[in-house]
């Protein structure tokens, strides 16, 4: 299992895959979007169609055009943003009980040709689709390749019987696709995973880049004799005085949380005084990946791959995983920190505290 999965399980949720962020400048292909608004496209195959096109394994599909409808509010700073997409494709397939999607980059192939096709490309060099819009403002959908959400080189990874299972079906390709309002588009990308209220803001917005927080949970002597495996007793991460410093002197606002230094103190069963260790963090899509640094460390080794995940958590909560053995809860220099943490401590929920419990 990977550490991202760990944080993600942490949080209760999946994770999302994280496209493009808001685009600054409005559509500008005007076959698309006559007047520059986001535009979509759309169609619900009903059973009679499905029935005559066994090859077609696509139920629904709707193309948007215009900014990403995928993204929300992540961890990742906005300076960093990715606004080169401008052309989002989801489809859902017979039986499965949500979408999948795509997005690429649609320009003129000719652009000096207004007669010219349209095409949208995605990485690697590779293209989600040709578009033209016919007589009665349909969208043309064509050139969608079967493995439009596979990985380049999935055939030769996955063997022929798991790729053909994978993929998209024969029949389906050119997609004659009915305008509808953008509201439509983005109720259909927004239930592939759909926002848990309950989270609220990210980290990045919630916790400020000049001002110290402090969350931490005291584990009760019933919840230690239920998890005989867990070692910490009590855990403290916060922002104070010295971090705060070390960020007003180094750190860039315009990228926060980069570049963000935060403590974790953990008192464990059988250490009686606390134990503290600096982490330096970054935005990685919905989460904090903070590194073991040697600032306000116990320890004198190389930890710097030693890291920590923070996430946002349901009501105020802060999610913190340790998937690697990266509390302060052994020496994390011995032996016994190397490899994945065997206890109980990997996953913790903290609760938003005063800043008096985090105090030395």
């Amino acid at each position: 299992m990977t550490s991202r999965m760990v944080v993600a399980i942490a949080a209760g949720a999946a994770l999302f895959r994280v496209g493009a962020a808001l685009a600054d400048d409005a559509p500008k292909l005007p076959e698309l979007s006559p007047n520059g608004a986001d535009a979509c496209f759309g169609r619900v195959y009903d059973a009679a169609h499905l029935k005559a096109h066994p090859k077609q394994k696509v139920a629904r599909i709707f193309f948007f055009y215009g900014h990403d409808p995928v993204s929300r509010p992540n961890e990742e700073p906005m300076a960093n943003a990715d606004t080169s997409y401008n052309g989002f494709l989801t489809t859902t397939v017979r039986g499965a009980k949500k979408p999948e999607w795509a997005a690429g980059w649609c320009n003129k192939e000719d652009p000096s040709d207004k007669a010219s096709g349209i095409r949208c490309g995605m990485e690697c060099d590779r293209t989600l689709a040709s578009l033209k819009v016919d007589d009665k403002g349909r969208l043309i959908v064509s050139n969608v390749q079967p493995d439009v959400y596979l990985d380049a080189g999935a055939e030769e990874d996955l063997g022929t019987a798991q790729y053909n299972k994978q993929a998209l079906g024969s029949e389906d390709d050119n997609f004659r696709l009915d305008p509808m309002p953008a509201a439509t588009c983005k109720a259909e990308f927004a239930r592939i995973d759909p926002i848990d209220p309950a989270l609220g803001a990210p980290l990045r917005e919630r916790l400020k880049p000049d001002q110290p927080f402090c969350y931490g949970r005291d584990y009760d002597a019933a919840h230690l004799a239920s998890h005989p495996d867990q070692v910490t007793q009590s855990i403290r991460v916060f922002r104070g005085p010295v971090e705060l410093a070390s960020f007003a002197a180094g750190g860039d606002v315009a990228n926060w949380p980069d570049g963000a230094d935060i403590a974790v103190s953990v008192t464990t069963r059988q250490k009686s005084g606390k134990v503290t260790q600096t982490y330096a963090c970054q935005g990685e899509a919905d989460q904090w990946r903070c590194s073991a640094s040697s600032k306000m460390s116990d320890f004198s080794c190389d930890i710097s791959q030693k890291e920590i995940f923070l996430k946002r958590g349901a009501n105020g909560t802060m999610m913190l995983a340790n998937p690697n053995s990266a509390l302060a809860i052994v020496d994390l220099c011995s032996k016994a920190a190397e490899g994945k943490t065997t206890s109980d401590d990997k996953v913790y929920r903290l609760n938003p505290m005063p800043q008096s419990a985090c105090s030395p």
